[in-house]
């Protein structure tokens, strides 16, 4: 990723983005963080990552690629009630003085991670947490399943869709 815009090769924003998804991923399991991409929330958005924490916290770190991916999203608010932390994670290209102060910060270049800012604690509600780690738990092993299953995972994705 890196690399490509020394050498002056544009990177198109999804390669970006998954290039600092992949980083932040890492990031994650070096801190023994159990992290899962894409994780549906309960108010109906979408965490970039969900990660469980050693301790049973969570955290939610929000991939940004660019200025405008930042300034044209404003749902990641809406993320904070799911979480105990909230991170975002950037390039070095990022101009970081837009990203909120009150969130934690993890530049990313190429695989390689540094954590800025760590995000301040805002404890869940036990009741909150517990049903937050069974869909965690639910989402975690049907993606498994589904990883070990393909063809019997995708036959009862398209009985249970509903026409």
């Amino acid at each position: 990723m890196i690399n490509s815009v020394a050498r002056g090769v544009p990177v198109a924003a999804a390669d970006r983005t998954m290039a600092i998804c992949r980083a932040a991923t890492l990031f994650c399991a070096l801190r023994g963080w159990v992290p899962v991409p894409e994780m549906p929330l309960p108010n109906g958005r979408r965490a970039d990552i969900l990660a469980l924490l050693p301790g049973g916290d969570f955290a939610i770190i929000e991939v940004k690629s660019c200025a405008r991916d930042y300034l044209s999203d404003g749902k990641w608010p809406d993320y904070r009630e799911f979480c105990d932390r909230l991170y975002f994670a950037v390039d070095l290209d990022f101009p970081q003085d837009l990203l909120p102060g009150d969130a934690g910060l993890v530049v990313a270049e190429g695989r390689e991670t540094a954590l800025l800012r760590e995000a301040p604690a805002h404890p869940l509600a036990p009741a909150r947490r517990k049903a937050l780690l069974q869909r965690y738990a639910r989402v975690a092993a049907g993606r498994l399943a589904a990883l070990s299953d393909p063809e019997t995972h995708a036959e009862l994705r398209a009985a249970l869709k509903v026409e």
